[in-house]
Parts: structure tokens; sequence; C-alpha cells
């Protein structure tokens, strides 16, 4: 997948994290990538679910900034954001894919799968984002 171009803004949270996002702005994808390390874990030593539902949030809300069109990425807002988990991870690389599913000028559903490595799914989500510019 083509990476973002140079003046590509990193927001304080994927700072934070650590996650890289890829961009397609022919197809509409858009990955976010994360190599787990100890700081991502939980009690439990598996990738926390705050940060996979982060991941799934910035996949499906940059396919939403996608869809938009245009030069720039479209800014967006999230109005809702259901997550299903099913199956824990602990270790490795994880990839969030979002695509759109629906919508219209201002308004987008978007969806989005996290995988590991192996492709085994780990979560997935589905929202509703709003053009905010």
């Amino acid at each position: 997948m083509p990476s973002p171009p140079p003046d590509f803004p990193i927001s304080g949270a994927q700072g934070l994290i650590g996650y890289r996002v890829d961009l397609d702005r022919a197809t509409g994808r858009a990955e976010v990538v994360l190599d787990i390390a100890a700081p991502h874990l939980n009690r439990n030593e598996s990738l926390h679910g705050g940060i996979i539902a982060m991941m799934l949030d910035s996949a499906a809300g940059f396919a939403a900034s996608l869809h938009f069109g245009g030069d720039e990425l479209a800014r967006v807002v999230t109005v809702s954001l259901t997550t299903q988990f099913m199956a824990a991870v602990h270790e490795g690389r994880v990839v969030a894919r979002g695509t759109i599913s629906g919508g219209g000028r201002k308004i987008v559903c978007a969806d989005a799968e996290l995988h590991d490595a192996a492709g085994t799914l780990i979560a997935k989500a589905s929202g509703v984002f709003k053009r905010v510019s």
C-alpha cells in the first residue's frame, strides 16, 4: 500500500502509540499498522482493547477522509463506533484496514478489521463519520 505524503500530519495519539498510517487514494483504503511492544499490553499481556479500538477508529476514519476526495485529507469526526473483539493478540504486527460501506456528502459509514500477522481476525468495527471541513 502506498505511504502518505511527506507532509502527512501525525496526531498526538499516533505519536504516543506509535502506529503507522498507509493510505491508498486510488482504492480509498486506509491501513493502520502497529508493531506490538510491552507498553501496548494490558495486565493479561495482550494488546489493550483501547488501542485496538483506536486503531479501528483511525483506519475507518482515514477511509472516510479519503472518501471525500481532493488533494488534502478531509477532516472527519467519529459520530459512532461499534467494536467487536474476537481474539487476543500478544505480540507481532497487527494491521487495521478501513473501507467505506456507504454514505453521502457529509456523513459516511465505514468498517474496519484488525488482523494479526497470521491473518487471524482480532477485532472489527463499524462507524459513522461526519465531515467537518
